[in-house]
């Protein structure tokens, strides 16, 4: 009963799906990155997770309207596009190749009054990065159940994602799903200001403008062939790969140029307790690097949510 907490999603097993869906994301997320205000290190690009999905944030401004969301439906498998005049647009998952699916993004958009122009129409960092979305046929399945499935992991995930922010009480991102590397996580951030050569290009300076530690899971790639939960410390401390992590499974893994915390995702789901095994996992990591870039740890450290330490006993809790 242990596996059912997080089921089994090997990579190949919808591969093909995946591959298509990761181009869906990335063209609606360029239109996210196109429409939305500004957040640091991106924070308005991204996905959020929902009983039935992802949805972007509310997109447009007060002075460029109409404010509309894009949600992905993993149940009624449609890409929902609602704007604040109480209109909508549908776009079908499946039967779709990625080509026509961004006509027809496209056009849903223009039929609710969104003018919307998208920089780089091509995929970001895959294979096909030089080909424009519109033409792209190749990439044309949409298995509804493996999509439903993936979803459903990943919101097995966020849930313990969300379980590990709340024992931090610092600066830190949403659960989020990043589309140009389809993975899912959650970052803290100190307050150090990272100094970088102006060599570096745009999307890693704001990514990475304060020291972080990001935790997450994705499904696998060709490097990594199967799920994975990670974690990593940017910028790496010196002796990171040196320090233990949790549980036995668990490695360092050479990553760019620096390591990431690796714990195979079937590993978790196949032990006793698969959402203490991923708590401790992230913990772990998140102790070897904190340690060594002398992170105020005790003050940062949040008791379930609660950073006043009188509100954590029994009797003085939320009001009932």
């Amino acid at each position: 009963m242990a596996q059912d907490v997080l089921p089994a999603i090997p990579l190949d097993s919808w591969r093909p799906t995946k591959e298509t869906l990761h181009r869906y994301a990335q063209i609606v997320g360029k239109v996210a990155l196109a429409k939305g205000i500004r957040r640091n290190h991106w924070w308005h690009m991204t996905y959020r997770l929902t009983a039935r999905g992802w949805t972007t944030l509310p997109l447009g401004s007060a002075t460029d309207g109409p404010v509309f969301t894009c949600a992905f439906d993993f149940f009624d498998h449609a890409l929902r596009i609602c704007n604040d005049r109480g209109t909508e647009e549908e776009v079908p998952l499946a039967g779709q190749s990625v080509a026509t699916f961004y006509t027809e993004t496209m056009h849903a958009l223009r039929n609710l009054g969104v003018d919307v122009v998208i920089a780089h129409p091509t995929p970001f960092d895959l294979p096909d990065h030089g080909r424009p979305f519109d033409e792209d046929e190749q990439h044309h399945t949409y298995d509804p159940a493996a999509a439903q499935r993936a979803f459903h992991v990943q919101s097995q995930v966020g849930r313990i994602l969300e379980e590990f922010s709340a024992t931090y009480s610092g600066k830190i991102s949403p659960v989020q799903i990043f589309w140009h590397t389809f993975d899912l996580a959650v970052q803290r951030f100190s307050d150090r200001k990272i100094p970088m050569p102006d060599s570096v290009d745009p999307v890693t300076r704001e990514a990475y403008s304060r020291e972080v530690i990001s935790a997450g899971f994705w499904f696998g790639d060709d490097k990594v062939p199967a799920p994975t939960f990670y974690s990593y410390t940017a910028p790496e401390p010196a002796g990171l790969a040196d320090q233990p992590l949790r549980p036995a499974q668990a490695h360092w893994v050479a990553s760019g140029s620096g390591h990431s915390a690796y714990l195979p995702y079937d590993d978790v789901r196949a032990s006793a307790d698969p959402v203490a095994t991923a708590l401790d996992f992230f913990q772990s990591a998140y102790e070897a690097g904190s340690s060594l870039a002398r992170w105020d740890a005790v003050g940062l450290a949040c008791n379930n949510g609660i950073t006043d330490p009188v509100l954590t006993t029994p009797r003085l809790g939320w009001p009932e």
